[in-house]
């Protein structure tokens, strides 16, 4: 039907001006295999939100519906601030959508792409906020199956002591809803390939030890500039998450601190086991090794490259200084 064409076909959207659900949509600001998203007017309530529409072909399934408004409902009921706040969910003329809180600013993806590899002392701060996000779920019951920065939104902090605030996003469609439904074939998976667990891979079941994994490769490319597996084919890259050791962090960026490799090694183990138990255990561990805490590990301040008893830089500007820009 046109509705799917227009939604799903690549081409720009026929959708813009139309209502849906009380909702005006204003502008596609992102799109996916499954999904489109939108900034749209809150006819009701007069606000604007970012508007998901899903798939026509999940809606048609009757397990994959009831999966969504129950785990929608979950996520919606997570009051947490770096969890984007789900407003509602539902179904309309066969569209099953969801609608969020709309955030000003960017994702970072877009921002790695822009600035790099971050200083230490950002990303940890970065990577705090993501990790309390992600504990939070998981005390509800949610895992989240596909950590990736572009899930990570950025928006203008408070002060220069907060100068990003940041948003954790995409709880609303979850990976297991799809492969429950058939939705994915037997032995494929919902996630991307370079931050995706082994348990994932092999379809064993999983738990939000998977998403300690699928972050630990954000962190690393926060770092790094790189995740930490680069191969040639995506048949590589499935292989190396299952079966080759990281590399050490320290490979891709000398200056840091070499403590901060075992902390990379533990959360990126193979066996769940033998991860951090959770998300803000993992940067608790990062935290100590940038800042040079920890045993058998050198003098910090030298490897970070200044003086002993130097206080540590400040974030650069451009990144304490988001350029907020539509994400696409």
């Amino acid at each position: 039907m046109s509705r799917e064409t227009s939604l799903f076909s690549g081409r720009p959207s026929e959708l813009v001006g139309q209502q849906i659900a009380g909702y005006r949509i204003e502008q596609e600001i992102g799109r996916g295999g499954m999904a489109v998203v939108y900034r749209a007017r809150d006819l009701r309530l007069e606000r604007t939100v970012a508007l998901k529409l899903l798939a026509p072909e999940l809606a048609r399934n009757d397990t994959f519906r009831r999966r969504f408004t129950h785990e929608s409902r979950a996520a919606a009921a997570i009051d947490h601030p770096h969890i984007v706040p789900v407003f509602e969910a539902g179904e309309t003329d066969g569209v099953l959508y969801i609608a969020m809180r709309f955030v000003a600013g960017s994702d970072l993806r877009h921002l790695l792409d822009r600035e790099g590899p971050l200083p230490p002392a950002t990303a940890v701060r970065v990577a705090a906020q993501v990790a309390s996000a992600l504990d939070a779920a998981h005390e509800h019951g949610l895992v989240h199956r596909d950590v990736k920065p572009g899930n990570i939104l950025v928006s203008r902090g408070t002060d220069s002591d907060h100068p990003e605030h940041v948003y954790l996003t995409d709880f609303g469609l979850t990976k297991k809803s799809l492969s429950l439904t058939g939705f994915t074939t037997v032995g494929q998976f919902v996630g991307t390939l370079d931050y995706v667990a082994p348990e994932q891979i092999s379809g064993k079941p999983v738990d939000a030890r998977c998403d300690v994994y699928g972050f630990a490769c954000v962190v690393f490319e926060i770092l790094a500039g790189h995740p930490p597996f680069l191969r040639d084919d995506d048949m590589a890259l499935l292989w190396a998450h299952q079966y080759d050791d990281p590399p050490p962090l320290t490979e891709s960026r000398p200056g840091l601190p070499p403590r901060m490799d075992p902390v990379f090694a533990k959360a990126l183990a193979k066996n769940p086991d033998d991860r951090y138990p959770s998300c803000l255990t993992f940067v608790a561990a990062l935290r100590a090794a940038t800042a040079g805490g920890g045993a058998g590990a050198g003098p910090a301040p030298a490897r970070m490259g200044r003086p002993p008893g130097e206080e540590a830089p400040k974030p650069p500007p451009r990144w304490a200084e988001p350029v907020f820009v539509e994400r696409t």
